[in-house]
Parts: structure tokens; sequence; C-alpha cells
């Protein structure tokens, strides 16, 4: 399906307007993303992941790292703390977009 600017259709949630902490994890190794919509950050910085994409872009989570919002691939990051073991799956908004 043409997803727009979206890179999925679904993502799971902790709530379920997706600003509840889900996990924390810690980086293992460093990321540069392509564009403004994700985050960067550089190995074991803590990242904090607030929803999931599922579907098509089941590798991409959404988090935070410091003040910086955005996408990154979730294999990059080593769970080491659960917030919420609640999932809600719901449709996706518009991608985050750059400004």
């Amino acid at each position: 399906p043409d997803l727009g600017r979206r890179f999925a259709e679904r993502k799971r949630c902790a709530d379920l307007e997706c600003s509840m902490l889900m996990c924390r994890g810690k980086a293992v190794r460093d990321f540069k993303g392509p564009d403004c919509r994700f985050v960067n950050f550089k190995k074991g910085e803590a990242v904090y992941v607030y929803y999931k994409l599922i579907g098509e872009s089941t590798e991409l989570w959404a988090g935070s790292v410091g003040s910086d919002f955005g996408y990154f691939p979730k294999d990059l990051l080593e769970i080491n703390h659960n917030y919420s073991n609640e999932e809600l799956e719901l449709p996706t908004d518009v991608s985050l977009t750059c400004s």
C-alpha cells in the first residue's frame, strides 16, 4: 500500500497516546539517521522507546535520546528495562516530518 509519508500503517504503544515509555535500552553502536526524522546516538547512550512500528517497517522504533526524538533501527538497541508489558496496536499518523 501507498503509505505516503508514513513508514508503517500500524504501531504498538503502551497507551492510547503513545506517550508512556515502553522500554529503555543502551545503544550497541553509533547511529546517524538519513534525515531529521531519525534520532542520532552514540554507542552506550540510553535510548527510551515510546512506540514500535509494525507491518512494513518492523525494523523501526521511535524514541528519544536526551531531548531529541525520532526513529531508529531496533536492532541497535539492547533492552535493559521494560516499563510496560501492555502493547496496544494503533494506526499510525503521518510520520515525523523535517522542519
